[in-house]
């Protein structure tokens, strides 16, 4: 019922975005008398706002064509190294990347595309070797390829960590880091070749109990089956995935910008200033940022509701009692795989406490190959892409994969 009603309300916006793009073409003619009147700019840029908000935006582009090393500009090509329905392994390849430190990063499942961390990969990529999960949007994923859940997410992350093979270093960012833990934990239970060298954990969950903010509040406050009732529904018939239970990618972004309201709408009326003042560069360094912070996906119920349960609400993880395929996670298995974890001082999702506590959890890891950073007057969103990404957090990453290889 409640992806119908989200249909209908767009089907029913859709004219207005429509006259509003008719309108800017009209305001814009070189050869309409008032076009370059303050009246016409004014109307032009509201226009172009109205039409920038309702547009609907579909899966953005890596738009990473090359890296610069020492200088010098090297291609980059983007391969699936392995296909899956629920999602694929890419590989960022870059000639005189062969002998480099090979690099997976683990995209959040949470609604929003693997694209986000595009400045995630830019940064990775001058010395490293890039791989990184590119998960399937489940509105377009057939329902006879099955269900999805936690326990199919950590099948599909050991199959691409094996075919990866030894000597691999994996960052998980923001909500797959306790994921990442339980996998590096069973995998090294079963001293398994392919057990990461290294793994990064970045604002991630790993106990939410340890610094509470809105998101662990609600799991907190809510029972799994008001979660259940309120925020799954079923991709309507349009769609390949007809009939599959998600949770909405219009949900999770709507959850996102309530948490920063005033935020928002403060950015979009900076976009309307810097269009009526001529100033494109800012308006589109805006509407870049929005078409990928606004294009989301859907998640699969079974695993949105296993997470809830399991990392939020039972804390399975931090309690000890996570289990796969019936298979304890005992994170004292972990003894050689070395543990780097960020936070940012400004986190309102995963808030610094939660992911430091991977080190109390992992007490088998000697302190010598432990580290933990930081990160001042950062936010969730900072962490991973941005200046403070690019100056700060990277290149400790970067040195601790080095000295831990």
């Amino acid at each position: 019922m409640i992806y119908t009603l989200y249909e209908t309300q767009r089907a029913m916006l859709e004219p207005m975005r429509m006259m509003a793009q008719g309108l800017r073409g009209a305001f814009n003619h070189p050869f309409t008398p008032p076009a370059l009147s303050p009246f016409a700019k004014t109307f032009d840029a509201g226009a172009e706002l109205i039409e920038d908000v309702l547009r609907r935006r579909g899966k953005p582009d890596w738009e990473i064509r090359d890296c610069e090393i020492d200088g010098e500009t090297w291609p980059v090509t983007i391969e699936p190294a392995v296909r899956s329905p629920f999602g694929d392994l890419l590989h960022f390849r870059r000639a005189g990347a062969e002998n480099a430190p090979k690099v997976l990063i683990v995209a959040p499942m949470s609604g929003h595309f693997a694209t986000l961390l595009s400045g995630t990969v830019r940064g990775m990529l001058p010395g490293h070797d890039v791989y990184i999960t590119d998960w399937a949007d489940m509105a377009v994923t057939p329902l006879h390829h099955g269900d999805f859940g936690l326990d199919e997410y950590i099948d599909l992350l050991i199959g691409f960590i094996r075919h990866l093979g030894p000597d691999l270093h994996i960052v998980a960012v923001c909500q797959p880091a306790p994921i990442v833990l339980a996998t590096v934990a069973l995998m090294a239970a079963e001293k398994d070749p392919a057990t990461p060298r290294t793994m990064t954990l970045m604002g991630g969950p790993i106990d939410p109990a340890a610094a509470p903010t809105v998101v662990t509040e609600l799991a907190r406050q809510r029972s799994l089956a008001w979660f259940k009732s309120h925020c799954v529904s079923q991709v309507p018939l349009f769609y390949p995935g007809a009939g599959r239970n998600v949770y909405p990618g219009f949900l999770q972004i709507t959850a996102f910008m309530a948490m920063n309201a005033d935020r928002h709408v403060n950015a979009h009326l900076g976009m309307f200033r810097h269009l009526i003042e001529g100033d494109g560069e800012s308006a589109e360094a805006h509407r870049r940022f929005y078409d990928e912070y606004l294009a989301v996906m859907d998640v699969s119920a079974r695993y949105y509701l296993d997470t809830v349960d399991q990392v939020f609400q039972r804390r399975c993880i931090a309690e000890g009692t996570m289990t796969w395929r019936g298979h304890k996670v005992d994170l004292a298995a972990i003894t050689d795989t070395a543990l780097f974890t960020v936070e940012g001082e400004l986190d309102d999702i995963s808030a610094p406490g939660q992911t430091v506590v991977a080190h109390d959890l992992c007490a088998a890891i000697p302190a010598a190959r432990k580290q933990h950073y930081l990160q001042p007057a950062v936010g969730h969103y900072g962490i991973f892409n941005g200046r403070k990404w690019r100056g700060f957090i990277q290149p400790k990453i970067a040195d601790f994969i080095e000295r831990m290889s």
